[in-house]
């Protein structure tokens, strides 16, 4: 008894220090989800600065076309699209995002809050006497916005939905103090750009079906009214 005793004595500074370091353990890896939690849960793409991402946007600004993904009415779109991205220098298949989820492509839509157009701009983001139902004046006005996000986000596509959805100052504010259409937005904008570059159609994106069964299929089926008697646009 006495010899375990001693044992026990001798072992007594490495078993707390076991302890300790679980303890420790523990309160990184709480420490790591809280920030998780706060910065937002879903994995996002955050594209890196310098040589490689400016290859890369390149390389995108060359397509004639936005991504399989998107709704036929966001693909009705498309050239309008690659335009406004070779012009604002962004990758056009962020702007089908934020086009898909905001307006799904009905470029006369008018939400209860007031926001107008194909990116559901706010009316005080536009200059006195401007269109804000024409498709070039709501993308100026909608992709300036989208591109203050994204600098305020340091390129994080999901901060910057969530940015563009819930204003910038949402950004520093983390997960845990937006709302649920704030969240929804980031987690929606996230996913569905991804399958984007995965280069999924929409049958295959299980973001994209989350968010048309959501409520997005009926502000597609009214765009598609509205695009109907149209033609396919051709960016000038």
């Amino acid at each position: 008894m006495r010899t375990l005793y001693r044992l026990w004595l001798a072992f007594l500074p490495l078993q707390l220090l076991m302890i300790v370091a679980s303890i420790g353990m523990m309160v990184g890896v709480m420490g790591a989800l809280i920030v998780l939690l706060l910065r937002g849960g879903v994995a996002t793409v955050a594209p890196s600065s310098g040589v490689a991402y400016e290859s890369a946007l390149q390389e995108r600004l060359r397509r004639d076309r936005i991504a399989p993904v998107f709704t036929p009415e966001v693909q009705f779109w498309s050239p309008w699209i690659v335009k406004w991205a070779r012009e604002y220098k962004i990758d056009p298949d962020i702007l089908a995002t934020v086009i898909q989820i905001e307006s799904c492509g009905h470029y006369l839509a008018s939400s209860p809050a007031g926001a107008q157009g194909l990116f559901q701009v706010m009316p005080f983001h536009f200059a006195e006497g401007e269109n804000m139902l024409d498709p070039e004046t709501n993308a100026r006005r909608g992709i300036a916005y989208l591109i203050g996000s994204l600098q305020r986000a340091d390129g994080h596509v999901g901060l910057a939905m969530a940015g563009y959805n819930g204003g910038w100052g949402v950004i520093p504010r983390g997960w845990g103090r937006w709302t649920t259409e704030t969240r929804n937005y980031y987690r929606w904008g996230s996913l569905i750009y991804m399958d984007a570059l995965a280069g999924k159609t929409t049958e295959q994106s299980a973001a994209l079906q989350s968010w048309l069964n959501a409520g997005g299929i009926n502000l597609c089926r009214r765009a598609a009214e509205v695009l109907a008697p149209l033609q396919t646009p051709n960016a000038p």
